[in-house]
């Protein structure tokens, strides 16, 4: 067979083929299909509704006063456990040391006045002073609150044999007029440190004889009728010891408030059987 005959023939096969191939597709194949239509999540008909925002509102807010309801119960958990723990070891009591002025003071001259104490010297290089201006930025701030009934803040050193009474009440008022300064004798500062659970050493002397004395760092809150009642570390702010203080504060003045109520009814009571009897 020749090449033209060859190819119209095989132009003949390829027009019969495609005219089967069409002929077996439907017109319908060809029409447009509609895509679906895009649902509207929120609204009447979607799954997102304005009921189900209210109750995700609802369920939402319930476990957020769930939380703040357990961080409440711990926190008055370890309330209750530094209660406990202080009350197992006797800190606080009478004391006599001497002011700049040489002048005696006792103890005894502070009740009626909530106390702030803290223990130190004046050589100290850094701690002392950052814990001194946090105490008396926690007595100005406590000033301005109505439940203040008046606090005192007092400075005691560790270290009586550079530090004395003059030396301590000049270093004190730097920062604050308002705090006392207190020394005395070896035995006097040693007596005090014992009653308040006060750790102090002195350290090696250097070739200019001076040291550092290494002590406790904590400020100890006492209440009118002299008992100890909370401490503070260096790592509690001013804002958290004022908040600590008043809330001290507050529960003194009620319980005060309570038992004078119980003694008043009690007088009461008494003056009413003698007038009956009599």
């Amino acid at each position: 067979m020749s090449f033209f005959p060859r190819r119209i023939c095989q132009r003949f096969k390829i027009n019969q083929i495609s005219k089967f191939c069409f002929s077996n597709v439907s017109e319908e194949s060809f029409k447009h299909t509609p895509l679906p239509k895009r649902s509207n999540r929120f609204g009447k008909d979607g799954p997102i509704t304005w009921k189900t925002v209210g109750i995700t509102g609802i369920l939402g807010a319930g476990m957020i006063g769930y939380l703040f309801y357990l961080k409440e119960k711990q926190e008055e958990k370890q309330r209750l456990e530094r209660k406990r723990q202080l009350g197992k070891a006797k800190i606080g009591g009478p004391f006599e040391l001497v002011d700049g002025s040489n002048n005696i003071i006792k103890s005894e001259q502070f009740l009626g006045k909530w106390m702030l104490v803290y223990f130190g010297f004046t050589h100290c290089p850094d701690i002392c002073p950052d814990e001194l201006e946090k105490m008396a930025l926690v007595v100005d701030n406590l000033e301005k609150q109505d439940i203040n009934t008046g606090i005192q803040g007092i400075f005691i050193t560790v270290d009586p044999d550079r530090d004395t009474p003059q030396i301590v009440d000049k270093y004190i008022k730097e920062f604050s007029p308002k705090f006392i300064g207190l020394s005395g004798t070896s035995d006097q500062i040693q007596q005090v440190c014992k009653r308040y659970r006060v750790y102090y050493s002195p350290g090696k002397k250097d070739v200019d004889n001076d040291y550092i004395v290494d002590h406790t760092i904590i400020m100890y809150l006492v209440n009118p009728d002299g008992e100890f009642i909370d401490y503070f570390g260096q790592n509690k702010t001013a804002d958290e010891i004022v908040e600590h203080i008043l809330l001290h504060m507050f529960k003194f003045k009620q319980e005060k408030s309570s038992l004078l109520s119980s003694a008043l009814e009690k007088i009461s009571s008494l003056s009413e059987n003698k007038v009956v009897s009599s």
